[in-house]
């Protein structure tokens, strides 16, 4: 099969992590996606990349232009005018101070889809303040879910505000395509992580609304025993997630634990002394020996795999998620896959 975006043309001009990462997933997809630079390299990309190759180029046509001269905005226009899409990820105002913008790019093809990565959005009163990926999750209230009470709250860093960021825009992308093609006009797409964030929050504010979060009553979430991450005897991590009633019974046979009434699984009151159970059992075994015991069932069991570990587990080698070249570089498959439909193979 083609590629589902095969044909379709983007410019992407250079920036930092999420828009780059948005343009990697449609060129992923099979989009034509070219990307403007600027002639030197960035100092923070310098800084967090270092001379190795970038694998947010990959698939991409890379054009090193100064937009601050005429001979390169002119190119730059004569992109856009050819171009489906457009992805930029600069402050407010910086493209249109460029001769760039959306009123200059509909000029000249009025179909285009204009793709705008930001932190806080195109308007607001934090809109022309820098930030970054904590910001972001911190200020969209997601990031304080991440810690127990009197805890301090963090989460890995660049994935769940930049990598989701990347990920809205590219979704908002593509649909603008299916509405431009129709209908001739283009539109432009403000791609605000913390909007994007706030909206993939949804699950949680059900959650919240059921009283389980962001309240005075324990949560499953952060005071369960049954939802949470352990310490092994070797210094690893497991995770336990077992919510259902049918797992939780399940989890409790495997660890041999016939004095604990799985219907009594939501007794709040039970949960500080069975989560110190739970702690020491997990802490008498190596992690080899829980994923062993629980691995493959329906317990909700994972390890806690550093990114080395993750490319040998056997279920992402099987599924090809990562590959790692000569040099030790890792990249992930492309994602979402695709089959033709009736194939009968689940996956590939």
């Amino acid at each position: 099969m083609k590629p589902p975006l095969h044909g379709v043309r983007i410019v992407e001009f250079e920036g930092l992590g999420p828009g780059p990462l948005a343009g990697c997933m449609l060129a992923d997809m099979g989009a034509e996606v070219t990307v403007i630079t600027r002639p030197q390299k960035g100092a923070v990309l310098m800084q967090l990349g270092g001379n190795t190759a970038n694998p947010l180029l990959r698939g991409k046509t890379v054009l090193a232009l100064d937009l601050k001269q005429d001979a390169g905005r002119t190119e730059a226009l004569r992109l856009v005018a050819a171009a489906d899409a457009l992805i930029e990820g600069n402050r407010p105002g910086v493209m249109e101070r460029l001769g760039l913008g959306p009123a200059d790019a509909a000029a000249l093809n009025p179909r285009l889809v204009y793709g705008r990565m930001t932190g806080w959005g195109q308007s607001g009163p934090w809109a022309h303040t820098a930030g970054h990926d904590l910001n972001y999750v911190a200020l969209s209230g997601l990031l304080s879910l991440s810690a127990r009470r009197g805890e301090r709250p963090m989460v890995p860093p660049t994935v769940l505000g930049d990598a989701s960021g990347a990920l809205g825009l590219a979704f908002g992308i593509a649909c603008a395509l299916f509405e431009a093609r129709s209908s001739g006009q283009g539109r432009v797409v403000d791609g605000a992580i913390i909007d994007i964030l706030a909206m993939l929050g949804g699950i949680a504010q059900l959650v919240r609304a059921g009283g389980q979060l962001d309240s005075p009553a324990p949560s499953p979430f952060h005071d369960s025993p049954f939802y949470d991450v352990y310490a092994c005897a070797d210094g690893s991590h497991i995770t336990i997630g077992a919510l259902e009633p049918q797992f939780y019974a399940l989890l409790l046979n495997k660890l041999g634990l016939t004095d604990v009434d799985p219907a009594q699984q939501y007794d709040t009151h039970t949960w500080p002394a069975l989560k110190a159970r739970f702690s020491d059992l997990f802490a008498s075994q190596p992690r080899a020996h829980w994923e062993s015991l629980l691995g493959g069932t329906d317990v909700c069991f994972a390890p806690v795999l550093s990114l080395g570990e993750a490319a040998l587990h056997p279920h992402n080698a099987a599924r090809e998620i990562y590959r790692v070249d000569a040099s030790g570089m890792m990249q992930a498959h492309a994602a979402p896959r695709f089959l033709p439909l009736g194939d009968p193979q689940d996956e590939r």
